[in-house]
């Protein structure tokens, strides 16, 4: 089963084979980077019709890992003296948010960052879950594209969930407004700050933010499969972040082929591709600070508790960023970014030196926190996780 490429490491090359077997992800791989070089495994397979193995050097979708990019972008900006992150939304985007319950005046940079902005959770909003949540709907709309007005309507289409700097509550558009702030302080793209302030400084050629048109990828790159629809008959407008998993299919349908797709509902939240060696020199560069000037790199390790968030437990969060509790990993510092979509996951998780980190990938979406923390254990040693 195991298409590893590497010697060595056989328990993390154990845990790609049980994640195939047990997990039933269709492929996985895993990058590692240390004092000893690169390390590169993979089991299962990148194509379910012909059988072809996943390979290192693969163009895959990182999801929310897109944060983190995001995050940096501003930051850069706040170095650079033309914003400030305790600057509030409506400085920089008037009236933006002058709608159900929303106040601009209360909202601030660095609680979009955080996720701490009282926005509720965008992606279960009906108008994005009605385009994707069944198999017939996806297939309608997996290539509409999205404009930044779409995506501010969707921002703001429900009213707060709580008080500005509360709560932790994961929002896709408090990262879509933070775009939107980015552009309109530099008067240039949110791909092309990106570009100037991330991508360029550390060399990266095989990175980008994925353009509004594109729905496929360079290759090489893994088929994209995914199970994640709503059960027959089920109403989108139904799902609360308490009942969610509850009200998708029941395990053991096929996946269905999401490779060609429009991602574009990401955009700043998440539209990023890359391949999981370049994600490892991005997450490097955030984790030891040397891409960003210290105060930046400071705030954006500044975390905030994800208590009752819905999101990965035993984790605080950061800016597009988070880091584990040290009392589930023996004591020892670990950071991390990663994201989930239709038929791709992704994580990077590694030591805040940046001189041990391990990227991981399966071309299918989140299916058990499982798969990070059994690689963690594998890697780093740490100890079981109970109660994933």
């Amino acid at each position: 089963m195991t298409n590893s490429v590497s010697t060595g490491r056989e328990k993390l090359r154990q845990m790609l084979e049980w994640a195939v077997a047990e997990v039933a992800v269709p492929g996985i791989v895993a990058e590692v980077r240390d004092a000893e070089g690169t390390w590169f495994g993979s089991a299962g397979v990148a194509d379910i019709e012909s059988g072809r193995p996943r390979q290192e050097g693969e163009h895959l979708h990182v999801g929310s890992a897109g944060k983190a990019f995001t995050a940096a972008t501003v930051l850069q900006l706040e170095a650079e003296g033309r914003l400030s992150i305790e600057d509030t939304v409506e400085r920089w985007l008037p009236g933006a948010l002058n709608v159900n319950g929303y106040d601009g005046n209360k909202i601030t940079i660095r609680q979009l960052l955080s996720n701490t902005s009282g926005l509720f959770v965008t992606g279960l909003a009906p108008e994005l879950s009605s385009r994707y949540a069944t198999r017939s709907a996806f297939a309608e709309h997996r290539f509409d594209a999205w404009s930044t007005d779409e995506l501010l309507k969707l921002t703001v289409s429900q009213p707060p969930i709580h008080e500005p700097g509360t709560a932790f509550a994961y929002s896709n558009g408090g990262f879509y407004l933070a775009g939107m702030i980015i552009e309109k302080v530099t008067g240039n793209t949110y791909a092309e700050e990106v570009a100037r302030t991330i991508t360029e400084p550390l060399g990266l050629t095989r990175t980008y933010i994925r353009p509004a048109d594109e729905t496929g990828y360079p290759e090489p790159h893994p088929r994209a499969y995914s199970g994640l629809f709503l059960k027959d008959g089920a109403n989108p407008e139904d799902v609360t972040a308490d009942n969610w998993w509850s009200m998708f299919e029941e395990p053991g349908l096929p996946p269905l082929d999401t490779t060609e797709y429009n991602s574009s509902w990401a955009w700043s939240a998440g539209n990023v591709i890359s391949t999981t060696g370049e994600m490892i020199r991005v997450f490097n560069a955030f984790a030891s600070g040397s891409l960003l000037p210290p105060a930046q790199h400071r705030a954006m390790w500044s975390l905030v508790s994800t208590e009752g968030g819905n999101w990965i437990p035993h984790a605080a969060y950061g800016l597009g960023v988070f880091e584990l509790d040290p009392a589930v990993t023996g004591g020892l510092t670990l950071r991390g970014m990663g994201g989930s979509m239709q038929g791709s996951h992704f994580a990077a998780v590694g030591t805040p030196d940046g001189e041990r980190t391990i990227a991981v990938h399966t071309n299918t979406e989140f299916k058990t926190w499982k798969v990070l923390f059994n690689a963690l254990e594998a890697e780093f040693g740490i100890p079981p996780v109970q109660g994933l």
